[in-house]
């Protein structure tokens, strides 16, 4: 199949899940405006103050539009959206874009050290079982990959920040240091909370390459490579890998767009103020935009990374595309 059919053909692949997601980021925005239904107690009385009188709280809802008619407030949410705005934090009062963009490199840097975590472990590991299937190398892999995913990350957090951090202090406990301050601090404050966040990346990486390679390698073209002299690790690595890793990328950007998204707990425990830990912030004051903002943000993220999935499956497996 030559390059520009396959081009054709993705381009063609991308308008139609552009196209399918007119109507989904729909529900998605009615369902965050939504939210306005679900904050108890009324967000101009807490911004005014407690003993704020009913001509100030009416002047503060007054100023954040919360006096028209619900449909206008939707359509004004609506047009601030299509406009980029998320807008105006009441807590803050500061743009939320402008809180979610600073917070946004620190959830980055986690969420990189995080997965490079779970693509160093989860990979070999599944390797490993597929080449060793039904032998002790294979259970061991099963064994790990369940306790993996059977451990909450926060549990898992916690210990490490207990025995690493604080015991024996090998690495940082608490905090984030930025890239600019140099690289080893920088990354030694991520080390702790990445590997809680990608283990259980790395063990659904594991068990789906498992059985995804464990099927290829029984295919009769590995088969012959193998009877022709090729050595098995050659044909593993070179030849199957590639048709096994559907499931792994699947896993990948499920698992990217759930911390980008925002981790709340972990953030939290180790300090770390990144968007998890402004969504949480958000709503403990019960700060509205804030909240809706997250929302949509964690959204696009998941979409966009649902989309960079479809065009990985495009790359590896062009044939599909039609289909």
């Amino acid at each position: 199949m030559s390059a520009g059919v396959v081009g054709r053909r993705t381009l063609s692949m991308l308008g139609r899940r552009l196209v399918a997601l007119v109507p989904l980021l729909g529900i998605v925005t009615l369902a965050t405006f939504s939210l306005i239904f679900l904050i108890p107690g009324d967000p101009a009385h807490r911004i005014a103050g407690e003993g704020a009188t009913a001509e100030q709280v009416a002047a503060v809802r007054s100023d954040l539009g919360l006096d028209q008619p619900l449909h206008q407030q939707f359509l004004t949410f609506l047009g601030n959206l299509l406009q980029g705005d998320l807008g105006t934090s009441y807590t803050f009062r500061t743009p939320v874009w402008d809180m979610i963009s600073a917070r946004m490199p620190i959830t980055i840097s986690l969420t990189v050290v995080a997965m490079v975590f779970a693509l160093l472990i989860g990979i070999p590991a599944g390797v490993l079982a597929a080449r060793r299937a039904g032998k002790w190398q294979d259970r061991v892999v099963t064994v790990g990959s369940t306790l993996g995913l059977a451990t909450p990350n926060f549990v898992l957090g916690l210990l490490l920040t207990l025995v690493i951090g604080i015991k024996f202090q090998w690495l940082p406990a608490t905090g984030y240091v930025e890239m600019a301050e140099g690289f080893w601090p920088w990354l030694s404050h991520l080390l702790l909370p990445g590997f809680a966040l990608g283990v259980i990346a790395a063990a659904e990486i594991a068990r789906q390459l498992r059985a995804s390679l464990a099927d290829v390698l029984r295919q009769d073209y590995v088969r012959t490579a193998v009877a022709k002299g090729m050595l098995p690790g050659t044909v593993v690595w070179k030849h199957g890998l590639k048709n096994a890793l559907m499931p792994v990328i699947t896993v990948v950007g499920i698992q990217t767009g759930y911390l980008l998204g925002g981790t709340a707990v972990v953030e939290t425990i180790f300090g770390i103020q990144g968007l998890g830990d402004f969504a949480v912030r958000a709503v403990l004051a019960g700060d509205l935009p804030a909240i809706q903002g997250m929302v949509v943000f964690a959204v696009i993220i998941t979409v966009t990374a649902s989309l960079v999935v479809d065009l990985t499956y495009g790359y590896l497996n062009p044939r599909g595309e039609s289909q």
